[in-house]
């Protein structure tokens, strides 16, 4: 029966001192109070019961977010920003030993170190070059952690940037007036292209008068593809293009609006049906029956000056 109870205390002791560390963990032991410099590798280890305490420590990357914290950048812009912080833990005695919660501590450093980078960029900084300010906020917090606390910070990011709705509103119209000046150059620097070529085209024409008219010629064939009246164009380009239209013999040409209004009135007066009803409509030749209605007057006979006598 002794044996028994002896042998039950024995498994009892053997089942306290048998522990399991799993790949991700180390275990960091305390014997009798006082830390171990070797902590425990993964796998099966022993310890002494009642002698010795085993904390396991986690040796995985960890994500912390950071809350958002308001600040104040150097251009006095009021800002929200808020963080992600990626960490390990190197060294588990350090991480035990110096610090008693190092997920807090760090939650904490990083909030302060925001907080401080806040301050000294600028509002553009902040929302273009971000990654001058990550690399900054974990030289920041990485000194603070790895040598004291044996925690590797591995990477930082800021998540977002939250700016005042009045800031929105005057970077949105910043962004709209920069797009329009940039608009209005590329018309104005077409505008000036198309010039030249329009001044080389005229200089080309000049030379040959005949290339004016067949430009003119082809202006009124794309108006008539249209469907639409030609002839207020053909006026408007006769009066552009006609300049002097006294020739050399002095006689004034004829405008060709005028030609054409003149050729389109005898049509309208060919097309119109003759008016004369009867024959007694027939209006008197000239000539016909004239000594009839109006007798010959005989012109006055002139008068003969009296002969001058010889004295």
């Amino acid at each position: 029966m002794l044996l028994a109870i002896i042998a039950f205390i024995v498994f009892l002791v053997i089942v306290a001192s048998v522990k399991v560390v799993q790949q991700v963990e180390r275990g960091v032991v305390f014997r009798l109070g006082r830390v171990q410099s070797h902590f425990r590798p993964p796998g099966l280890t022993l310890i002494f019961p009642m002698i010795d305490r085993m904390t396991k420590v986690n040796m995985q990357t960890v994500a912390m977010g950071v809350p958002a914290q308001d600040g104040i950048t150097q251009d006095n812009v009021s800002v929200r920003v808020d963080a992600v912080v990626y960490f390990r833990v190197i060294d588990p005695v350090k991480a035990i030993v110096n610090v008693q919660n190092y997920n807090w501590a760090i939650s904490q450093v990083a909030q302060t170190s925001l907080r401080s980078v806040i301050g000294k960029a600028d509002m553009q900084q902040l929302l273009s070059d971000r990654e001058a300010i990550n690399a900054e906020l974990r030289q920041i917090i990485d000194t603070m952690t790895e040598a004291p606390w044996g925690i590797q910070i591995q990477r930082v990011e800021i998540k977002d940037v939250s700016l005042p709705e009045g800031m929105k509103r005057s970077m949105a119209r910043q962004a709209e007036a920069e797009r329009e000046r940039r608009a209005r150059i590329i018309t104005a620097d077409g505008e000036f292209q198309a010039s030249k070529r329009l001044a080389a085209a005229a200089e080309v024409m000049a030379q040959d008068p005949a290339s004016l008219q067949l430009r003119l010629l082809q202006t009124v064939v794309e108006v008539a593809a249209e469907k639409n009246s030609t002839l207020e164009m053909l006026r408007f380009f006769d009066r552009a293009a006609g300049g002097d239209q006294t020739p050399r013999g002095g006689v004034p040409k004829t405008d060709l609006s005028e030609r054409l209004a003149k050729a389109e009135e005898e049509l309208a007066k060919a097309d119109q049906p003759p008016s004369i009803a009867s024959a007694d409509d027939v209006p008197p030749v000239s000539g016909l029956d004239a000594e009839e209605d109006h007798p010959r007057i005989a012109p006055p006979a002139q008068e003969q000056a009296p002969p001058e006598t010889a004295e």
